[in-house]
């Protein structure tokens, strides 16, 4: 039997635990591979010349002394391509910001045992959750509000995710009641507990959903869609959307048939770009990732 040492300790693996392993193993290179083959196949297809004339296997495998740059130089210096990627930027900011000012308090609020009617506002809080109002009522109420063409109309409607939020009370429901006690004791208010003893303890879960809630806006398409119709405001994903389509593509980008690049590998290298942010920002938020969900969803 193979042995395996945890903490000091000597496993026996049996022909079963084995077998159970390297199915394991096996399951994660093929998941590995799906992901991984698309993605080098965009990759690929964004680098290609213009005098490329191979098929798309043969791109995948074309050598790099053979890549060009020529699709991402016209991206970068087209100018609604970059108005387009500070807008989604600025979503992305804002966004995250807006929704953890309103959903770290509204969680707290919901952890706190002696909170009275505590049991009316979780319950209360899962109606919209469970029961949608529909598209109509919300798209009335961001025109009335005169949010249109906005970039709040994008982030603000999204601002509090009921999912988000059970999660963070769950979180903060795990954090001993002996330590906001202690501090009550001492005169401390409900805000000087939040901020002193229960944000410095709950960076997992904070970076945690503001992954989520950073994910979301970065990818949002639907609401963009539906509150702006100014080309200068339009975010990443509605630009991708015209680039995908070719819907102007000669207004989107100067692109004619003596260009240095490709059409379609202008259209990969939006998509890429558009990736960069989200495969940038998830190294740094990974060890977090785990330890916050587990955790938050403990007692949610």
């Amino acid at each position: 039997m193979k042995k395996d040492r945890i903490k000091g300790t000597v496993v026996q693996l049996t022909a079963g635990d084995r077998v159970f392993y390297v199915t394991i193993n096996i399951l994660l290179g093929l998941i590995l591979f799906i992901i991984a083959v698309p993605m080098w196949s965009t990759i690929t297809l964004s680098l290609r010349p213009n005098s490329f004339n191979g098929t798309n296997l043969e791109g995948i495998f074309l050598p790099p002394w053979e890549w060009s740059t020529a699709a991402y130089r016209t991206l970068l210096g087209n100018n609604r391509f970059l108005s387009a990627f500070a807008n989604s930027l600025q979503i992305f900011i804002f966004g995250v910001v807006t929704a953890l000012f309103f959903t770290i308090p509204m969680a707290y609020g919901l952890s706190v045992k002696t909170l009275p009617g505590r049991r009316f506002f979780n319950i209360l809080i899962l109606i919209p959750y469970v029961f949608s109002v529909g598209l109509i009522p919300g798209y009335l109420v961001v025109v009335r509000l005169g949010l249109t063409n906005t970039l709040a109309s994008i982030f603000l409607p999204l601002a509090i995710s009921t999912y988000n939020c059970l999660i963070m009370r769950g979180f903060f429901e795990g954090i001993p009641d002996e330590l906001k006690e202690s501090a009550r004791i001492d005169g401390a208010s409900e805000i000087t507990v939040l901020l002193r003893i229960i944000l410095p303890l709950s960076k997992p879960i904070i970076m945690t959903i503001g992954l989520y809630y950073g994910v979301q806006y970065w990818n949002d398409f639907f609401h963009p869609m539906l509150y702006i119709t100014k080309d200068n405001l339009s975010p990443l994903p509605i630009y991708l959307r015209d680039i995908l389509l070719g819907i102007g593509m000669n207004e989107n980008l100067e692109v004619n048939a003596f260009g240095d690049a490709p059409v379609q590998a202008i259209k990969a290298a939006s998509v890429f770009m558009a990736a960069i942010p989200m495969i940038i920002a998830y190294p740094f938020i990974q060890k977090y990732f785990t330890k916050g969900t587990l955790l938050g969803s403990v007692k949610g």
